[in-house]
């Protein structure tokens, strides 16, 4: 018979979309990857207890609370994996780390500069044994991955633009209700922060290379919206319809960054253009299991964006799942998500993205609304 693996006692704050798709992902990593921890769905925290208890059961979860300190006090619990809104992520993730807990943190890390300097202090002084991560998921889609393997071994020169623009269209019907996503004392900010979050640390993570400096605009197209509640009346939108700023990496390249959820047709386009000395590189996420890829050094007659299929074996994660051509989809980065976080634990090493990583795009976000609320102002991201 086959070891029996040490478990990792796993805690779910918050049982939403987030909750969900973070579900899936401890439930089917070790299904698919030989990981050196067998992850146990331990406890599953919400505020209301039957919607928890009735999410529990869907997803496979042993126990419930409404008390997410249950987490915290519970010595059996070895992961906090906190998917609430953004103004409790500080208060749970610092509490966690101080109780010696391993803490996975959906994105953005925190909604304001404050928090993310607290927590990403919290991680640091936690001791090396104890591993903090913040869950900017999309890194982990197989033609992202590559992309980033390919900029870094030198397929497209030296980085010189990046064009990143994070498209939705859930919010252009004025008629659609007030969610926590649209009150800034939940969110802290509106499609900057919930969407274009991911457009920055993609753009990071790809390049290689941070953003040092931004010049910003914001605006809310639809300042008013029904409750959920009671359609018949209306609360403030609090937070940004959309945002769009150009930017400046510390290589040298220069960036254009667009976060909308008012782009009409764009269900969910995230989508990153390098472009270097010798070729490019196109991702969109709506486009999942593909890359684009330009050879500048071809010649001309061969010459245009060639589309990868990122299924191969070799290719990353890919190896696990299926044969050549069977795609992925968007509960994969989840799962690989959990896998890498899983192996930083068992060997001791640092995951990423980091506290650290997550408070470097919250330095930019910050530099973001400072200059769209000084006339775009120039301003450094330090």
């Amino acid at each position: 018979m086959p070891k029996q693996k040490p478990a990792l006692k796993i805690a779910l704050i918050g049982h939403g979309f987030m909750g969900a798709a973070h579900s899936q992902g401890w439930r089917v990593a070790p299904r698919f990857f030989d990981l050196p921890l067998q992850p146990e769905m331990t406890l599953l925290v919400g505020r209301q207890a039957a919607g928890v208890e009735a999410a529990a059961e869907k997803w496979g979860w042993a126990e419930t609370s409404t008390d997410w300190r249950t987490a915290i006090e519970r010595d059996d619990i070895d992961v906090v994996d906190i998917v609430t809104p953004g103004n409790s992520h500080a208060e749970i993730a610092i509490a966690a780390l101080a109780a010696g807990k391993h803490v996975l943190c959906e994105k953005p890390l925190a909604n304001t500069l404050a928090e993310s300097e607290a927590m990403t202090a919290a991680a640091r002084s936690a001791g090396s044994g104890i591993k903090a991560m913040v869950g900017f998921t999309y890194r982990r889609v197989p033609a992202a991955t590559f992309a980033r393997e390919l900029v870094t071994s030198g397929a497209i020169g030296e980085v010189r633009q990046v064009r990143a623009a994070y498209l939705q269209d859930w919010l252009y019907d004025a008629s659609s209700p007030l969610t926590w996503r649209l009150q800034k004392e939940h969110a802290g900010t509106g499609a900057l922060g919930d969407i274009g979050a991911h457009a920055v640390d993609l753009s990071q993570f790809i390049t290689g290379q941070k953003i040092v400096g931004v010049s910003g605009l914001m605006q809310t197209f639809v300042h008013e919206r029904p409750l959920l509640e009671d359609p018949s009346q209306h609360g403030e939108v609090s937070v940004d319809d959309a945002a769009a700023f150009t930017a400046r990496f510390d290589g040298g390249a220069l960036g254009t960054f667009e976060a909308t959820r008012m782009a009409t047709g764009r269900k969910n386009s995230l989508r990153i253009e390098v472009s270097g000395s010798k070729g490019a590189i196109s991702f969109d996420l709506e486009n999942y299991n593909s890359l684009g890829y330009y050879d500048a050094t071809a010649v001309s007659t061969r010459q245009g964006f060639a589309q990868i299929m990122v299924t191969e074996e070799e290719h990353p994660y890919i190896s696990a799942w299926w044969p050549t051509g069977h795609t992925l989809g968007y509960e994969h980065g989840f799962v690989h998500q959990a896998k890498d976080f899983i192996e930083a634990i068992g060997e001791g090493q640092q995951p990423t993205p980091s506290f650290e990583d997550g408070h470097q795009v919250q330095r930019v976000l910050d530099a973001v609304q400072q200059s769209a609320a000084n006339d775009s102002i120039w301003t450094a991201t330090a």
